[in-house]
């Protein structure tokens, strides 16, 4: 099964925040990368972007398909990872660190709370894999 870092919060659609104060970071994790198999091309938001929680904020391509990523909370970009512009590899060999999105300042940082836990998260991981 895939690995399922204990100090994240997780979404439905497989991508995960990492909260530091009022800064959110995102990106998608090592079951989403896995299933997308080699990422060729990350196409990020800009700084100053808005998104409400559950807007597509970026889109992954591999070279098994293109896919959306939704927004855990909602915010306006302050950062976003460049070096997946000319690595974005990096995605699939990191991706809790140094495969990071953006990282986003929350209008509303309880909306972390509606997000799954790391046990949550690794049940789902279990569901999905029976299923395969």
């Amino acid at each position: 099964m895939s690995r399922v870092d204990q100090s994240l919060r997780y979404t439905e659609t497989h991508d995960w925040v990492r909260v530091e104060g009022d800064i959110a970071t995102f990106g998608i994790t090592e079951y989403a990368q896995d299933q997308l198999s080699d990422i060729v091309f990350v196409e990020l938001p800009q700084i100053g972007d808005t998104f409400e929680q559950g807007q597509v904020y970026a889109v992954v391509e591999s070279v098994k398909a293109a896919s959306d990523c939704y927004t855990p909370v909602a915010g306006e970009v302050v950062e976003i990872n460049e070096e997946l512009e000319s690595s974005p590899a990096l995605v699939n060999q990191e991706p809790y660190d140094g495969g990071w999105f953006a990282k986003v300042r929350m209008s509303d940082p309880s909306q972390v709370e509606s997000l799954r836990d790391a046990e949550s998260y690794s049940d789902l991981l279990r569901q999905l894999t029976e299923e395969e």
